[in-house]
């Protein structure tokens, strides 16, 4: 198998957190907010064939931005992510599958310790060296989960009828990981 994009090299890359983002939109009334978290680690591990890399990563829930300090408050509170009982959101890896530049990360992503199996649509932005003389991979990742899965399920019912938050989420990752030596 030839490589998905050139430079692309077997070996464990760490999450680069200052050139990374995981960001979410969902609606609220007639639009969609976003909001990001700002702890993330992760570790890719690449192997000769693509199929067989995985990928662990860790959201620290009480790390939510979204620009609104009561709003972010609300969030870390047992309505939604209840940061004191459940610090953590996970992703384990259980297959990829693809070409070329684009790939189908599938795994357990867990939420409030609830765990339900995602794909993320990945695509490979290229492998390039830094100023520092690192070599970094960048990814781009998107996945759409429905909050009240993940035991998400705060809402408030409308006057004219609906209610203010929408069940799906989009999940959005922007990163760039660094090889590490052998």
């Amino acid at each position: 198998m030839t490589a998905p994009v050139p430079g692309f090299v077997a070996g464990t890359w760490q999450l680069d957190p200052a050139h990374s983002t995981v960001s979410f939109s969902v609606r609220h009334l007639v639009t969609k907010f976003r909001g990001r978290f700002v702890d993330v680690s992760a570790t890719l591990t690449t192997a000769d064939r693509v199929e067989d890399s995985a990928v662990e990563a860790q959201v620290r829930t009480a790390s939510i931005s979204t620009g609104n300090p009561d709003r972010d408050a609300h969030l870390r509170t047992p309505d939604f992510f209840d940061s004191e009982q459940h610090p953590e959101i996970a992703f384990v890896s259980t297959g990829v599958s693809g070409s070329g530049d684009e790939y189908q990360v599938t795994g357990d992503l867990t939420i409030r310790g609830v765990t339900r199996s995602v794909t993320l649509d990945t695509e490979i932005g290229g492998i390039a060296t830094s100023p520092y003389g690192q070599t970094v991979l960048g990814v781009e990742a998107e996945t759409r989960i429905r909050r009240e899965d993940f035991g998400l399920e705060w809402n408030a019912a409308l006057e004219t009828g609906g209610v203010l938050l929408g069940s799906d989420v989009r999940i959005r990752i922007e990163a760039e990981f660094i090889l590490q030596a052998a």
